[in-house]
């Protein structure tokens, strides 16, 4: 796994450069951007290439350093949507730096975002696998960004909304879990020339898997240390964000007009810490727990039952324990 990591950055950093090369060679001025579009590509578990990659061995392929492109495009997908999803959410920071709106503002922000779809789509086809392989993933490729905008529309619309548990659920599914397990797992499996059944086995394990990804997420998001996390502990709070998280604690705890109080209150440290108590006390903390490990659960019997490779196998398994892993 950290092999694939290690082949992934040097994929990335190759076309980066490559890439920044032909910006600049446009005008210099454009040096910041540049920049801060090989910043936002700098450092992340590599997670979602992962998935990729496995997939198309789950497809029986063996490896292909070509195919190790086609995986990395989807991390420029990746640096893509937290670029503009830092920008909608105001976030100071992003993996410990000052985020992209930060250092250039917000109009350069939406650039270097987009910038970084067209990177994506070009290292995609670029990849050097056969034309007939990529073909066979454009329907995904665009299903994949098609939900994941679909996603942070719903999460913006629903904000400061009604609790609604199954409506957080679905704002998981579209905004995080497909586009970080599901669709990067099937692409590599299409990619791959996977057949039917494998595919449905594939989707069986990813589909919990993504929610419980995102579940993870959101508990880290209010109660991890940002030195950890890279990110401030107030933005999901300070952002009302319609998270499952907070959605059990608005239907659960007795404190709810306090909680109400505190959230239309500008969130700060205290008024966060008294949030994250009664977020503790009534016991939405450990239900999100346990979601998340329903759902592990649930990806790993689904690869019990499916006859693998068993690299695949094996790497799919450890990849449920990284995406799970509690605060």
């Amino acid at each position: 796994m950290s092999d694939l990591r290690t082949r992934v950055e040097r994929a990335l950093e190759e076309f980066v450069d490559e890439e920044i090369a032909e910006l600049l060679r446009l005008d210099a001025e454009l040096a910041p951007v540049a920049e801060q579009a090989r910043v936002s590509v700098t450092g992340g578990k590599r997670i979602r290439p992962a998935f990729c990659y496995w997939g198309w061995r789950a497809a029986g392929q063996p490896d292909a350093e070509p195919m190790v492109r086609a995986a990395a495009a989807i991390e420029l997908v990746h640096a893509a949507a937290i670029v503009h999803d830092d920008l909608i959410d105001r976030s100071p920071l992003r993996r410990g730096r000052p985020t992209a709106h930060r250092r250039l503002g917000d109009g350069l922000a939406v650039m270097v975002g987009d910038l970084l779809l067209a990177w994506a789509g070009q290292l995609f086809h670029g990849c050097g696998l056969p034309r007939t392989f990529t073909a066979r993933a454009v329907s995904l490729w665009t299903a994949m960004g098609r939900e994941l905008i679909a996603g942070e529309c719903l999460e913006l619309l629903r904000t400061q909304g009604p609790p609604d548990v199954a409506r957080s659920l679905q704002i998981v599914r579209f905004k995080t879990g497909s586009y970080t397990v599901d669709w990067p797992l099937r692409i590599g499996a299409v990619l791959g020339g996977a057949d039917p059944a494998t595919l449905e086995t594939l989707s069986g394990y990813a589909r919990p898997l993504g929610e419980a990804f995102q579940l993870r997420d959101d508990l880290w998001g209010v109660f991890g240390d940002p030195a950890v996390t890279g990110k401030s502990a107030l933005d999901d709070l300070a952002g009302r964000k319609p998270t499952a998280l907070l959605a059990i604690t608005l239907e659960r705890t007795p404190d709810r007009a306090e909680l109400h109080a505190l959230l239309r209150a500008p969130v700060e440290a205290p008024e966060a810490a008294r949030i994250t108590q009664i977020m503790q006390h009534c016991g939405a903390a450990d239900e999100v727990r346990r979601m998340i490990g329903e759902r592990a659960d649930a990806a790993r019997t689904a690869l019990e039952r499916a006859p693998l490779p068993a690299d695949a196998a094996c790497a799919l398994t450890r990849l449920i324990e990284e995406v799970t892993a509690d605060v």
